[in-house]
């Protein structure tokens, strides 16, 4: 009797999974390549033809690991023998250097820019003489970011821009509407952020065109949750971190080339 395989997208739920634990799974691919090295064409092939719903592959490079290769879909890395018979999804650590490899990799196909950022369409707040820079995707709703909040109240010498991003759905798009229109916006960001004072309802007649395009730049570097944080040198860090966690990463960014 032959048991089925479950389909791809079950298969990769369980690879998250795994992977998130901090252990590697292999998936084993069906069929069998000849035992001749293969490359990136190879497996391009046998990947497309095996698992149709893993998606267009970006990218196939040879990794200082023998035997094994790369696979990149868009921010998406995984790795495969040299034939395509095997894929798994995992860390990959340099044991002697302590490195993790694959965090590296996809910090760098995450980055951002921090020059291209329209900071023109952000909230602007500084503490101290804010020689220091981060910049935040937040939803008004969102209880990480103003845990964020309250926690980056501790960092001296900087300055934040803060993209509105409504993306939790109920109030919001209205809640960023009214902070962007305020007249002290920064103010009203904090006091709704911090002391949990509700920002004042919009009267009149306010451009708050810059919402439309801070939707159209998250989804631009595909921001799905909030708080994202990005850091001078590009780096980019999904999620809350607490204070000593941003000052540990301020000076490491302030260390890197922008």
């Amino acid at each position: 009797m032959v048991t089925p395989l479950p389909s791809f997208r079950a298969l990769h739920r369980s690879l998250v999974h795994l992977a998130s634990s901090g252990a590697l799974s292999l998936l084993v691919l069906m069929g069998l390549v000849p035992a001749a090295h293969a490359g990136e064409a190879e497996i391009r092939k046998a990947l497309g033809e095996r698992l149709p719903d893993l998606g267009k592959v970006d990218e196939v490079t040879k990794i200082p690991v023998a035997g094994l290769f790369e696979v990149r879909i868009g921010t998406d890395i995984y790795y495969t023998d040299e034939n395509g018979s095997y894929l798994f999804e995992g860390h990959l650590i340099d044991t002697r250097n302590q490195v993790n490899l694959t965090e590296e990799r996809i910090s760098k196909l995450t980055a951002i820019d921090f020059a291209t950022l329209p900071l023109k369409d952000a909230i602007v707040w500084k503490q101290g003489d804010g020689s220091r820079k981060i910049a935040v995707f937040a939803d008004p709703n969102c209880g990480y970011c103003k845990k964020f909040e309250r926690d980056i109240r501790q960092i001296k010498d900087l300055t934040i821009y803060t993209f509105l991003f409504p993306i939790l759905g109920g109030d919001s798009p209205e809640k960023s509407r009214n902070i962007w229109c305020a007249k002290d916006r920064a103010k009203t960001w904090v006091d709704w952020m911090v002391d949990g004072a509700t920002p004042p309802r919009m009267m009149g007649d306010c451009d708050a065109s810059a919402l439309q395009r801070n939707a159209a730049l998250g989804r631009k570097h595909k921001v799905t949750g909030t708080p994202a944080l990005v850091f001078e040198d590009g780096k980019r860090v999904p999620g809350a971190m607490k204070a000593d966690q941003i000052e540990k990463q301020l000076l490491a960014s302030a260390k890197k080339p922008g």
